[in-house]
This record gives C-alpha cells, structure tokens and sequence, in this order.
C-alpha cells in the first residue's frame, strides 16, 4: 500500500514537472559586425546560467524548464557561414529539466546576457549579445559589412588635401525592431536600409563627400550607438531615414524634423518622437549597461547653434523632397528624438512617406522612386553647403 502511495506522489511530481515544462516561442539570431544577437522569445521569463569555455572557444548557455520544441530546434538553422562570431550551435537535454546550447566561438567574446519585458509584439525575450572580447575590434570577416566606424576610401577624382565632408547615414529600426509595418506587410526597417544604400552610392559618386552607413545590414542598433557611430567618423552631416505610419491609412507625405530643445512644434511630433524613441525598447538594450561618455555626450543640450544649422539643412531638403512626393508640413518640424541629439553634428530624420499609405507603401518598395527620392535628399545636401559651407577645420583629409 506504501509503495503504491509512493508510485502516485512520484507521478504527481512529474506531472507537476511537465506542466511547468516551457517551450520557446520563437528564436531569432542577427549578425552584424560590431555583435551577434541571438533572442529566445518566451511565454514567460526563462531562468538560466552561462558560462565560458577555452581552447575551443564556447559559451554554454542552460535554459531552466525549458524543453525541446521546433523554435529552439531552429536556431542552429539560422547560422550563417558569415556570421563574425559563431562557427556552429548545439542545442540538447544536459540533464531533466535543464536544455543547453553551446555556441562554438570563432574568436573570444565578451557575452552580455539579459531579459526583455514582454511587449506586444514579443514574449518574454532573453537575448544574448556577443560582443568581441576586447572592446572596439570587431571580428574581422568579408561577407559581413564592415562597422560604420571605418574611414571612407580615398576617391581618386578628388585632388589631394581636398576637404572631405563626411555624411553618416542611418537606416531605421533593424534587427528586432521591424519599424512601422504597411498595409501589404512591407518592414519599414527593409525600406530604410534600401533607400539608405542608394544614398550612400549617390553620395559616393560626388566630388569631394563619402558616406557612411551607420548600419548596413538587418540587425538592431541602439539610438545611443548611432549617435556615437556619427561622431567617431567625424560626420559633417548625420541623416537618419524613416517610413512614417498612423493609424489611420490616409495619412500620407514626406517630412523632416531637427531635434528639440523645448518641445515639440506639434502633438504629431511629439507623437512621432516618442514612437522612435521607443525603438530601443523594442529592439531591447540592456538597461544595466551604463556609458558615461555617452552620458556627457548627451545630456549636453547646449546646441542651440548645431540645431540651427539643422533647421537650414532639414529646409533645403524637404524642399526637394517636395518636388518628388507630397509634403505632410510645409517646415521643418522639430521634437526630442533621441538619434538627433549629437551636439556637433546638424542632423535630420527624414520620414520618406506613409508605409501605412497603401499607394505610398507601394512607391516605397519601388527602386525608381526611391531614386528620385534619393536624387532629391542629395540635391539638398548639396544646395545647403553651397549656401552654408562649412569653416571648420577639416574633420578628414585625403592623404597624399
């Protein structure tokens, strides 16, 4: 009689183990040159440990209560040859209740591992940065684009000590954060990179200016990051691109902002503001990480005369603009996005159009519009150095 009691407590025990047995919703991994993200979105928040291993590299990574399931099952799938940092994922049962995934490293790494509130679009994430273990040099690979931090080439039609103006250009959203999504499914963050690429190559092709993207792949960077990604090529200009959406369909035109001091010109753009500011909760950062230089950098807000000169800039472009699509304002709007706010560069966030626009989305995902769209972000660069040339020391020159 005692042994049968046993036998029904025990499998009321393993009952309770299976029922509390969690499976992953789904896996995510994105390469990039300055880190791989690999996400493992949850019902609820995955408990686990981690640790590192040498000769082979490898991070070990245990997910408690966490059983086999087709999302974690995927995640070896998703490895690319190209990826900077991982040669190979092995995910299997390490002991009852206990899965493990061991990232085989092609270099050392220095791991931050973290959680992600639920949102509405997302589970519980845990999301595991692989950064390269000393701080500033990226894992070197050719199929991966380098990091916005590399000088611009020397164009050989440029005389020799020309001053060189530098343009960083930065595609929206990435990665986990998708952007704004259109009426026919297009990602706003496939379109930014798309119109991004066309800009830097119509950059290229002028005398005397480079571009540089601040990301050229689908992978997610923090505003903060974006910022510092600008100042470290000493960019002339920053030029962040967007693909608006509103809840109602009809909204539609292009617009330019410049940052902020004192507030938002209108509730839309405090709106607007607040929607891409909210861009790093969504692609998710660790909060714990703190930068004090990014911490000088940006509560400095004493720019009064870099957001003038983005005024001047963001008006010369969104004229142009408007000879290519429809203006939603006649001017330049002005609110606190936090990707504006480097306090030496005239920056601007110029949202191409309505993706939430059926007619706008499809104009959009069109490679000749995009050109005229493009052709006319130049042309406004171009007029506003003609008319406000620059008398700073040169940021870059070419060598002899």
């Amino acid at each position: 009689m005692h042994a049968l009691l046993k036998v029904f407590l025990l499998c009321g025990v393993l009952a309770s183990g299976w029922a509390q047995a969690l499976q992953l919703t789904a896996t995510r991994l994105w390469p990039s040159p300055d880190y791989t993200r690999i996400t493992l979105e949850a019902p609820q928040q995955v408990k686990h440990t981690y640790f590192s291993l040498a000769n082979p590299e490898r991070l070990v990574i245990d997910l408690e209560g966490v059983e086999a399931g087709h999302a974690l099952n995927a995640l070896a799938g998703q490895l690319g040859a190209d990826d900077p940092y991982i040669s190979a994922i092995r995910v299997g049962l390490n002991r009852p209740g206990v899965m493990r995934v061991v990232l085989d490293l092609k270099t050392p790494v220095k791991p931050s591992i973290f959680q992600l509130q639920p949102l509405a679009q997302y589970g519980h994430r845990l999301v595991v940065d692989l950064y390269p273990a000393q701080p500033g040099v990226a894992a070197s690979n050719p199929a991966i684009a380098q990091p916005a931090t590399a000088q611009p080439s020397r164009p050989a039609a440029v005389p020799q000590y020309a001053r060189l103006i530098t343009v960083a250009i930065d595609a929206g959203h990435g990665g986990e954060d998708p952007g704004a999504i259109g009426a026919k499914g297009s990602y706003e963050k496939h379109i930014t990179l798309a119109v991004a690429r066309k800009l830097k190559e119509k950059i290229d092709a002028q005398e005397n200016m480079r571009a540089v993207l601040i990301r050229d792949g689908d992978y997610f960077v923090p505003l903060a990051q974006r910022v510092n990604k600008a100042r470290a090529v000493k960019a002339d200009l920053f030029l962040s691109i967007h693909a608006d959406a509103f809840i109602k369909p009809h909204a539609h035109g292009s617009s330019v902002f410049a940052l902020s001091e004192t507030g938002a010109t209108s509730v839309a753009a405090r709106w607007l503001a607040k929607k891409e500011n909210d861009a790093d909760l969504v692609g998710g950062i660790n909060i714990d990480v703190k930068d004090p230089f990014l911490k000088r950098t940006l509560i400095d807000l004493s720019q009064t005369a870099t957001i003038n000169d983005s005024l001047k800039l963001g008006h010369a472009v969104l004229k142009e603009i408007g000879t290519v699509n429809r203006l939603h304002k006649p001017h330049v709007e002005q609110a606190g996005f936090a990707v504006l706010k480097a306090p030496d560069i005239p920056s601007i966030l110029i949202e191409t159009a309505f993706i939430s626009n059926p007619e706008e989305e499809r104009r959009l995902n069109d490679p000749g519009y995009q050109d005229k769209l493009v052709n006319a972000i130049v042309v406004g660069v171009k007029n506003y150095f003609n008319t406000h040339p620059l008398t700073a020391p040169a940021r870059l020159t070419l060598n002899p």
